[in-house]
């Protein structure tokens, strides 16, 4: 084996932002997918847009910053950040190249194949359809338009993070010499989307800044227009918070809030063949370098396709919908309390509906019985029946304690507004730690029964979000495990004051104790493989790229341990490696759910433990954040856990496997059964709510699944 600091060779890991790109690239390969239904291919497609545009404003901001600072620091992999901006760079332009060559030679074409014409240049209207549209213009746009030009009394306007604006070069009829740039906003409050009405099926579809451009001589009358081009800007959205020196974080953040609007300029996207001129102001005065500006062969802002995913008449080129199943232990069960005193509660979202889990909320709320109620928030819907559940408890005289993380990316100013709304009510709202942020999910019911006071638990992998958790994959687990309740309160008290506990019973908590008991739980397996025993590890994640761990997981597959990795995002670790990574896995799940379940199996020489997770093997989850680690112990359950990884470890059709040179190939037995776990777990939740009779009438054949 070889020396344990050989196991933090850079040469050992990828880095982080070029392993993002690859995962963009797997989405963006769903969207090339002929076996995936047409309208699904576009929202794959403006899935990798939407991921892009944050990537930007958050991970090559942050470069840059570094890079402006002279920080000079290598990553896990040997990068400083100038080297990594250099490479991003080329990965993303290409990365961009590839999107539009997919948009343009398939997405345009079967859209038209399949009745829905996008217009992409005005001649191709007929003398109809321009008259309606120039109407349209003159009735529903022109009022709203803002034209700005820029002279020497009106200087350069600020360009709104991620609006799209028409730029233009305009002179004076008198004056030819004396040319002067233009802007105006695309306005966000109109539909991009603009159907022109014609006879026959087909429907014609025109973007508004096409409608903007033909018609803007009418926004510069006594003007003549040399150049139009569309463009659109990426600021710097990282919010930089000293929290240390901030007297109310809530007005430090929405005062940070609002300078998103005018960070850093860090992406320019124009329209490929832009005039030399117009680019070069634009350049110069939003201070951008040639390497940041993107020449775009198409529509702008490529996110747009999800409004065309949104258009009726086409459910038959989409996925079939999915209602989420009753979970069968509270399926017609009134009294949820009772039903957690008869044993623990382990639930699959989306496959299971998440609705239990506001059911516990409201029927606490209501409870007389029930004393107090707390609970973390990061992310919630816009209209969240759990605030407003979290609002009646406290009307109704319960003690209740919520932690609203303020510093939940690009949900913050959501964040902000229902905190005010759940002090207003009575609740008592915190903000968590300095310099952390509170990413777990728990709820503590504290209520007081005939035998004493009892503690009802709800521990998560996802976000109390009774939206996504139609769309992510997601476990939970509800409880009244008095050593759980008891850690539950302990996690409530360290968060609202600075009461740390000695020990825990059963959790696990980020960032004091969190990574040495990953650490504790890779070593051990070293310790069986070492000794000849039985030694597994299966861990399904998000992203991984914790130096610590994945050299603990080198050091691992060295002393002979399997290691299968489900890795939906980033991936930090090289499998393939002569005597180091040849014992480990890795596959990345790409499907119709948002795989963002953490589930850890350790075999344990026979003597399996299984947990879940909020966190991910991040630096950030592991050090930066608190988080909770939760244990499966009850065998019915603990099965129920496995049976997800296995079949995910089975999955040939929308897994990713990783190769020894970096990049991701996806599954292709041929002739083997197609197995699609996304698939069988919606069958299988639907099959165990179905009653006897159903049963008997209906064939599901589901491919057995087992861990080779």
């Amino acid at each position: 084996m070889a020396e344990r600091t050989e196991y933090y060779n850079p040469e050992y890991f990828t880095n982080r932002e070029l392993s993002w790109v690859l995962f963009n690239h797997r989405i963006l390969g769903e969207s090339k997918d002929v076996k995936n239904p047409f309208f699904e291919r576009l929202k794959f497609l403006s899935i990798t847009a939407s991921n892009l545009d944050e990537f930007f404003m958050v991970r090559v901001a942050s470069l840059k910053d570094m890079v402006h600072a002279g920080y000079t620091k290598p990553d896990i992999a040997g990068m400083k950040p100038k080297k990594q901006l250099q490479e991003l760079n080329v990965a993303t332009h290409e990365l961009v190249k590839e999107q539009y060559k997919v948009y343009n030679k398939q997405m345009l074409p079967g859209l038209l194949q399949h009745g829905l014409r996008i217009i992409e240049r005005y001649e191709q209207l007929n003398e109809e359809q321009a008259e309606y549209v120039d109407k349209y213009f003159m009735e529903n746009v022109y009022p709203v338009l803002t034209p700005m030009a820029v002279d020497s009394s009106r200087p350069f306007p600020l360009i709104r993070n991620k609006s799209l604006n028409i730029g233009a070069l305009v002179y004076k009829n008198d004056n030819v010499q004396e040319v002067t740039f233009a802007t105006v906003q695309v306005p966000s409050v109109l539909p991009r989307l603009v159907q022109i009405p014609q006879d026959g099926e087909e429907k014609v579809i025109i973007f508004l800044e096409q409608i903007i451009e033909k018609n803007i001589d009418k926004l510069f009358l006594n003007y003549q227009i040399e150049a139009v081009c569309p463009f659109r800007i990426m600021r710097n959205a990282d919010l930089s918070i000293e929290e240390d020196e901030a007297e109310d974080l809530l007005k430090e953040i929405e005062k940070q809030l609002k300078k998103r609007q005018w960070g850093q300029v860090i992406r320019l996207e124009v329209e490929a063949g832009v005039e030399k001129q117009l680019l070069d102001i634009l350049k110069e005065e939003l201070v951008i370098e040639d390497d940041d500006v993107y020449e775009i062969d198409g529509a702008l802002d490529l996110t747009v396709l999800m409004k065309l995913y949104g258009i009726d008449g086409y459910k038959h080129l989409k996925n079939p919908g999915y209602t989420p199943k009753p979970v069968p232990e509270f399926k017609d069960k009134t009294d949820l309390f009772e039903q957690i005193r008869q044993g623990d509660v382990f639930m699959h979202h989306p496959y299971q509906s998440f609705q239990p889990v506001v059911d516990f909320i409201k029927q606490a709320s209501k409870d007389p019985e029930v004393l107090a109620i707390k609970q973390t928030l990061y992310r919630v819907s816009g209209n969240s029946p759990i605030i407003a559940a979290l609002a009646q408890a406290a009307e109704n005289g319960k003690q209740v304690t919520v932690l609203v993380e303020l510093k939940a990316r690009f949900d913050e100013e959501n964040n902000i507004i229902w905190a005010k709304k759940l002090e207003q009510a009575g609740c008592h709202v915190i903000y968590g730690l300095v310099g952390l942020k509170t990413h777990c999910k728990i709820t503590l019911v504290v209520r007081k029964e005939e035998d004493g006071i009892r503690r009802y638990v709800h521990l998560g992998t996802g976000n109390y979000n009774d939206s996504t958790a139609k769309l992510y994959t997601d476990v939970g687990l509800m409880t009244c495990n008095e050593q759980i309740g008891e850690d539950a309160t302990a996690v409530f008290n360290m968060l609202s004051g600075y009461s740390e506990p000695r020990s825990w019973n059963k959790l696990s908590v980020a960032p004091l104790w969190l990574k040495d008991k990953f650490l504790s739980l890779i070593a051990r397996e070293k310790k069986h493989a070492l000794n000849g025993r039985n030694a597994h590890i299966i861990a399904k994640m998000n992203s991984l790229c914790d130096p610590d761990v994945i050299a603990a997981l080198y050091e691992a597959s060295a002393a002979g341990v399997k290691i299968d990795l489900i890795v939906r995002g980033i991936c930090c670790l090289k499998v393939g490696i002569p005597g180091i990574s040849e014992n480990i896995t890795v596959r990345s799940i790409v499907g119709n759910f948002l795989e963002h379940a953490r589930i850890f199996y350790f075999e344990n020489d026979g003597k399996a433990e299984v947990y879940c997770a909020s966190a991910d093997w991040m630096p950030r989850n592991l050090e930066r954040r608190v988080e909770i680690l939760f244990p499966l112990e009850k065998e019915e359950i603990k099965q129920k856990a496995i049976h997800i990884l296995q079949v995910q470890l089975s999955d040939n059709a929308k897994a990713h496997l990783l190769k020894k040179d970096g990049k991701y190939d996806k599954i292709n037995r041929r002739g083997a059964e197609l197995v699609v776990a996304q698939d069988i777990f919606c069958s299988e939740a639907s099959d165990v709510v179905k009653s006897k009779e159903e049963k008997e009438h209906e064939r599901v054949f589901l491919p057995k699944v087992h861990v080779e």
